[in-house]
């Protein structure tokens, strides 16, 4: 859970808190498919990725979409959280270690805008997004 933050310690080029997950494994999968509802065969049976043309087993989208949405609430409380988006870049893999890096674009009295990006262990954009905060002030 992110400290109380406030818009005087935010300045434009700030790096959020890094947030590196495990690699992604089948149990994991399996548990988010539970929690969601999602049980596509694209997400949990690697003969259904290679029968479509993807290679194997591909994670949920909204699962790396989570990671993204941790990372943010690590470095800013989620009570201030105004707006947050994302755009679905690329396909996560079983094994893969997703990095989620975030940085201040904006800043403007307590409003703050951030990029977001999800990558994996090769550099390979998975998610791109931002998020708008109000903090307060001191």
């Amino acid at each position: 859970m992110a400290q109380e933050i406030y818009s005087n310690d935010i300045e434009v080029g700030d790096v959020m808190p890094v947030l590196v997950k495990a690699p992604i494994d089948k149990v994991q999968l399996v548990k988010y498919a539970g929690a969601s509802g999602d049980f596509n065969p694209l997400h949990l049976d690697p003969d259904v990725g290679k029968a479509v043309g993807l290679g194997g087993t591909i994670a949920h989208g909204m699962l790396i979409m989570g990671f993204v949405g941790q990372a943010m609430t690590n470095g800013i409380p989620k009570k201030y959280i105004k707006k947050f988006g994302v755009r679905f870049a690329g396909m996560t893999r079983p094994g893969d270690v997703v990095t989620v890096t975030g940085v201040v674009k904006e800043k403007s009295g307590n409003r703050i805008v951030c990029d977001l990006e999800a990558k994996n262990q090769n550099g390979t954009l998975l998610i791109g997004g931002s998020f708008e905060a109000a903090l307060p002030s001191r």
